[in-house]
């Protein structure tokens, strides 16, 4: 991993905001923000790591590729994956959604079905919505039940989606269009993939809907997803007919009707013509080892096509669209700060598109102001615009005040030694005001009542002259800090384009908010969804400032609903490495955007803590965030710590990647650091990593661990960590010092191994513990057993009864190759070495005490503990005549065998009796006589 940002800019093709001067040329762009640094492709171990091209809107990297032709980055494959994944995972787990969306495909299919005979057309398409209702209805399905309902629905969409082939392309059934059959059964084929997990294949059943049909899916079907996704490519044309419109609305009633039906008809068949060539585009995406495909090109209809004869300066230029430069800065905002500039200088050449986002700003602007109720600057006609109609517009328009104002010219930042700079500095432009609204009363009047942009902007200008000149007076605040005023000023950071006037509202609110608590609950009362906050994270100039203010705010993740959150908060991640001065307050950007993260991957729901935490694997957040476990305060490092814990529990796969990358020495050094506090953190996050499915990766991660920091003993630390670790910490880490210990000789007895043993005796103590503990204390249990799959799942207990033949009879195919593809691993006897050796030193250490808790946890029956007990003692079994002589093997006989006994009942479930008796089995190999004379005749004869 790169050193320094600097160092991995000039890797990755780019070097203090420029781009290198052999820089290739355009190939390809990459649809959302995803984090400078290595992508998370780097986190499949199956394939060479490879920087490769980078051009003027993406990077990207490649995996050796046979040709010159570059290869799409596995990153940005992931990416789109997950934008896709995310409309279709909601109908799993949303009903109401799920209602929806079964709505709009019957009655697009039913409102145009004419008598007649169907072919079974329609039968199929209900019976395979059915199947897959009652799937996502009831997981609890039998596995055998749920392949049948998958394939059968498979079956019957594909059935249906084969409507739209070449010969039957245009044709109908029942006076349904073939192509709406077609775009509704790949919608529902889109569905069944993901429940089946193949989320690849599910995103291009979904790319397909636009395929089969643009019009029906970005107007009805899936319009959300179309403005997400496909609009940013198609800007282009929705100026051209906004400009279109506007000249239209000179003419004559009956003239403008004629020809607005025509215009209307030409761009929905160019909209529609662009919409399907790009989900074609993001289709060869997503094909097993793709090469780039060509850019589409989506060209501007001609005016006289619809009979307009007038000439436009404008048709010289942007009269063909290939792909935006940086779609991020439509969908999310800036991907990096050059890129952002680029493209805003060049939009800003366009007086069109200038006035097409004032028109979208007042449109945002408006909504704002019903949310709170507020009827003052607002006239009461706006015309919205949409998806076009044909409906008579009004001769005349009345607008909003923000609607005309002429487009300013926004000050260019610029990177400077890793940060950005204003170039129109705002507060050296403060010095030298020299306005007609300098008087403070009237721009408060006008803050509070004006309808005029501009003079909103000056009155800030004033306000903040006033407060800068007044150090801190108490008058100048009681007349500034009111309710009205920040809402006020709130509007015009939501309005305004101008970068100083932004800046200088956003210094003197963090002003307000550092001085009472109320005027922090006006602003987020103001704001509820933060939509002020999520336009000024996308400036590139601005961004890192209104990251600070906002986390001055402290919202929590209710109000951060939006999917843009994630990769903003990336972007402030990656560039605010430096302290940002707003007035007094002083703050780094990396400790709010660290913040945000904490609150999207904790504080929602479990299902979307997860998606979010995947989002920013497949982002390449991971490089950032263990970049942010090295350096800075403690509490942001811990964070750190804990939001990668985060995503490898959401993304199992990517704990290779942070084992291997992960600075070991930083994390012991945490752990001092941490010295008076919980290394709760850190131990979440060794706990995920120990989850290795390779045991030669493992024990490389525990030799680095094992080399401490500063000559310290990482021995020493982790028992000074144990002794102070919360009760629900002590089994995890109990169970790492034990791990580190066996790197030694298992005979060897040592302090460490003794204190952590004695824990683990305590934990298992089910009367003692409480059922955090108990859970804490059955993962400790796992990790001992030493077998992980690739996605970190224990498999311990499904080695176990392939060894007791059980394997032969389990029902999931699926789940049969991925024990089968553990078993046929190639460390397999170094797993089985690390078991012998934790055996020993367990059974050694913990003798009759360590036996007697795992035999009582299993009486208890405590679900989770009970079963990890269970497993615990049948892989140790294997190795029983190892330990101590023959009193010890009679001694363990006797406890576990009578325990084992009881869960051979029938009302046991069948793999915990074939646990039971796997485990009886072995005791009596290595007992022998002993085992037959404490247990009778009676358990000879069911043996």
């Amino acid at each position: 991993m790169a050193s320094s940002l600097h160092q991995l800019l000039k890797e990755e093709g780019i070097e203090k905001g420029k781009l290198l001067k052999n820089q290739p040329d355009d190939s390809t762009a990459l649809p959302i923000y995803i984090c400078r640094g290595r992508k998370s492709s780097e986190i499949t171990e199956h394939k060479d790591e490879k920087t490769a091209i980078r051009n003027g809107s993406s990077l990207f990297s490649s995996f050796k590729p046979k040709s010159d032709e570059p290869v799409i980055d596995e990153a940005a494959i992931k990416a789109v994956i997950s934008i896709l994944g995310g409309y279709t995972g909601r109908y799993l787990k949303d009903e109401s959604y799920r209602a929806m969306v079964k709505d709009k495909c019957t009655s697009c299919l039913l409102s145009r079905r004419k008598a007649g005979s169907d072919g079974g057309i329609f039968m199929n398409m209900e019976l395979g919505i059915e199947s897959i209702d009652k799937l996502v209805e009831d997981r609890g399905n039998k596995k055998e039940l749920r392949m049948k309902l998958l394939r059968n629905s498979i079956r019957l969409l594909s059935i249906v989606a084969s409507l739209n082939c070449e010969k039957s392309r245009n044709g109908s059934t029942c006076g349904v269009p073939h192509s709406h059959l077609s775009a509704c059964a790949q919608l529902y084929l889109s569905i069944v993939y993901k429940l089946e997990k193949n989320h690849r294949l599910s995103a291009r059943h979904l790319l397909q809907v636009f395929c089969d049909s643009a019009f029906l899916a970005r107007t009805h079907l899936l319009p959300d997803l179309w403005d997400h996704f496909f609009l940013p490519h198609l800007l282009h044309l929705k100026v051209w007919y906004h400009k279109e419109l506007e000249h239209l609305s000179n003419l004559g009633n009956a003239l403008k009707v004629t020809k607005m039906k025509a215009l209307s008809k030409l761009y929905n068949d160019q909209m529609d013509m662009g919409t399907a060539m790009f989900a074609m585009y993001y289709k060869e995406w997503l094909k097993i080892g793709a090469k780039v495909p060509p850019v589409p090109t989506v060209p501007l209809p001609s005016s006289s096509s619809y009979g307009s004869s007038r000439r436009r300066s404008s048709e010289s230029h942007a009269s063909v669209s290939s792909i935006n430069r940086n779609l991020y800065q439509t969908v999310f905002g800036a991907a990096t700060e050059w890129q952002s500039m680029e493209l805003d200088r060049r939009i800003r050449t366009s007086i069109d598109i200038c006035r097409l986002e004032a028109e979208e700003n007042e449109f945002k602007y408006e909504n704002y102001n019903q949310n709170k109720k507020k009827t003052h600057r607002r006239s009461s006609s706006s015309h919205i615009y949409s998806t076009p109609r044909t409906e008579l517009l009004p001769e005349t328009q009345k607008s909003g005040h923000f609607r005309f104002f002429s487009c300013q010219s926004r000050p260019k930042g610029c990177l400077v030694n890793g940060k950005i700079d204003v170039r129109n500095n705002s507060m050296r432009n403060l010095e030298h005001l020299d306005l007609p609204l300098s008087d403070l009363s009237k721009a408060i009047a006008t803050i509070c009542s004006s309808d005029v942009l501009s003079d909103c902007e000056i009155a800030i200008r004033v306000m903040t002259k006033a407060w800068l000149d007044s150090h801190g007076d108490s008058t100048i605040e009681a007349a500034l800090t009111k309710a009205p005023i920040i809402e006020g000023v709130l509007e015009v950071l939501f309005a305004s384009n101008d970068d100083g006037v932004m800046e200088l509202a956003i210094l003197i609110l963090a002003e307000f908010i550092t001085r009472s608590k109320v005027n922090r609950q006006i602003i987020l009362n103001s704001d509820p969804q933060l939509e002020i906050f999520l336009k000024l994270l996308k400036n590139s100039s601005l961004f890192l400032k209104a990251a600070v203010l906002l986390y001055l705010l402290r919202p929590k993740a209710k109000q951060m609903i939006s999917t843009e959150w994630i990769p903003l908060s990336l972007r402030v991640l990656e560039f605010g490495e430096h302290l940002q001065t707003l007035y007094t307050i002083r703050c780094s950007p990396q400790v709010a955007a660290l913040y945000f993260l904490d609150q999207l991957l904790t504080g929602f729901n479990e299902d979307r803590n997860l998606e979010n935490a995947c989002q920013v694997v497949s982002l390449g957040g991971l490089n950032l965030l263990m970049r942010n476990v090295e350096f800075g305060g403690v509490l942001e490092r811990n964070k750190a710590a804990l939001i990668i814990s985060c995503c490898i529990r959401a993304d199992g796969s990517c704990r290779h990647h942070v084992a291997d990358k992960l600075n070991k020495a930083a994390l012991i050094e945490l752990m001092v650091g941490n010295c008076r506090d919980s290394n709760g953190s850190v131990i979440a996050l060794l706990t995920e990593l120990l989850c290795l499915n390779r045991r030669t990766q493992m024990m490389k991660f525990l030799n680095e661990l094992l080399r401490g920091w500063g000559g310290l003993n990482t021995m020493h630390i982790l028992l000074a960590c144990l002794h102070k670790a919360l009760p629900e910490e002590r089994p995890l880490v109990a169970a790492l010092l034990l791990q580190l210990d066996l790197l030694g000789d298992p005979f060897r007895c040592s302090v460490y191994r003794e204190e952590a043993v004695e824990v683990i005796i305590e934990t298992l103590d089910c009367e003692k513990c409480n059922e955090k503990i108990q859970q804490q204390s059955a993962k400790a249990l796992t990790m001992l057993g030493g077998r992980f799959s690739y996605m970190g799942e224990a498999t311990t207990e499904s080695w176990l009864l392939k060894q007791a033949g059980f394997h032969e009879n389990l029902e999931d195919s699926f789940q049969k190759k991925e024990i089968g593809d553990n078993f046929l691993d190639e460390g397999e006897e170094e797993i089985e070495n690390w078991q012998k050796k934790a055996a020993i030193a367990l059974l050694n250490s913990g003798n009759k005490r360590f036996l007697a808790a795992l035999s009582n946890s299993m009486a208890k029956d405590i679900p989770s503990l009970a079963r990890a007990s269970l497993v615990t003692i049948a892989w140790m079994s294997c190795f029983l005549h190892l330990a101590g002589d023959k009193d010890f093997q009679a001694m363990a006989s006797s406890i576990l065998t009578p325990r084992l006994l009881e869960s051979l009942n029938s009302n046991r479930v069948l793999e915990e009796r074939v646990l039971a008796t796997f485990s009886l089995q072995q005791i009596r190999k290595s007992s022998g006589d002993i085992f037959k004379a404490s247990l009778g005749h009676s358990i000879i004869s069911f043996l």
